[in-house]
């Protein structure tokens, strides 16, 4: 028995190692993309999805008191699981979605559909199976209609924010 604890125990501090690699990559690598995007693009799309992540936040927060999914990881106590999430592929992933799609709503909505449902029903359970989150009391098709909300949302952001900021210069 004694010998069983050992390797599980041995097991998990490998597996937490390579989920802790896991998390920093994925937190690290969409920003190499950043100066391919343009400066420009940069500044255009950076609010909207900067008042984004504050929305997500929030949003973490009232999920964490639900209980709609855990993350086992955290960067320091009162600090959401899902921040290398946030500051990494959502940010990112939400400049590049705005740059290519914004003025085209309709495929703006099916990019978003497609990334969204991708990560829903296969990042997930890959997310689960490294031991870094998982739904608990969110159905996948619920978490589903959540991102489409919130794929609205980033959308007015911008729209707001170009109507009252870029009046002038829509492209700058």
């Amino acid at each position: 028995m004694g010998k069983n604890t050992f390797n599980e125990e041995e097991k998990g501090r490998k597996m937490m190692k390579h989920t802790n690699k896991f998390i920093f990559l994925m937190a690290i690598l969409p920003w190499l993309s950043i100066p391919l995007i343009g400066k420009q693009s940069l500044k255009r799309f950076l609010p909207a999805s900067l008042a984004m992540v504050i929305f997500v936040i929030v949003e973490g927060v009232y999920a964490e008191k639900k209980k709609w999914w855990w993350f086992s990881y955290n960067i320091k106590p009162n600090f959401l699981g899902e921040f290398p999430m946030i500051f990494g592929p959502f940010i990112v992933g939400s400049l590049w979605i705005l740059k290519f799609t914004f003025g085209k709503f309709y495929w703006y909505m099916i990019l978003n559909l497609l990334v969204d449902s991708f990560f829903t029903y296969f990042g997930i359970p890959i997310l689960r199976k490294i031991g870094y989150g998982s739904l608990v009391r969110l159905t996948k098709p619920k978490l589903s209609l959540i991102f489409i909300i919130k794929s609205m949302l980033l959308y007015s952001f911008h729209l707001f924010y170009e109507k009252i900021f870029l009046k002038d210069n829509p492209t700058s």
